[in-house]
Parts: C-alpha cells; structure tokens; sequence
C-alpha cells in the first residue's frame, strides 16, 4: 500500500516542479517518483491556485483620427513591442482575447 503524502509535502514538491524549469517526466525521474504522482499533485495546486487569467492590466491608449480617404484601423501595442492591427469594426472581444494571449 502506497504511503499516504500531507498536502504540505505534495504542495512543496509541486511548487519545486513549478520552478524547476524541467518537464514533469523530467522531474519525476530525477525525485524518483511516478510520473503520475507529479501529475496529480501539480493538477490540484493549478486548481487550488488563484487563477492567472483573470488579472488584467490596463494601458494607455492614445486615439487618432485617421485622413479620410483610407480605410478605418486600429492598431494595438502589446506591452512587449508586438503590433497587431484591425480593421473598424473587429468584435471587441476577439481583440481582447488575442492581446490577453499576446501578453503571456
């Protein structure tokens, strides 16, 4: 029978995996535990955890008017320099669900 883990233990070996930087097979085999174990454990913390996706973070916007003869555009610029570019009219929340992506 397969001894019985606290939660403090399989929480700290889940947060080591965390920070590892190595696959879950990786880690497992170099603390000489089953792959699945790991798995297990590193599934109810990300459950336990607050979730990641719902912080978001606001940032200024400048607004210009674009001459007339040329088709409406927007343009958005992610925190880390990526441009990606709409036209007038894209469903709002498509944008926003590709800059959220864009910012991971």
């Amino acid at each position: 029978m397969a001894k019985q883990v606290e939660k403090p233990e399989w929480a700290r070996v889940a947060e080591a995996f965390e920070a590892s930087g190595q696959t879950q097979r990786e880690f497992a085999a170099a603390h000489g535990m089953r792959l699945s174990t790991l798995q297990s454990w590193v599934y109810r913390r990300r459950r336990a955890a607050p979730s990641r996706a719902e912080a978001v973070r606001l940032l200024p916007v400048q607004v210009a008017t674009a001459p007339a003869a040329t088709e409406s555009v927007l343009e958005v610029v992610a925190a880390g320099g990526a441009r990606v570019r709409f036209a007038a009219g894209t469903d709002v929340a498509y944008v926003a669900r590709l800059v959220a992506a864009l910012g991971r």
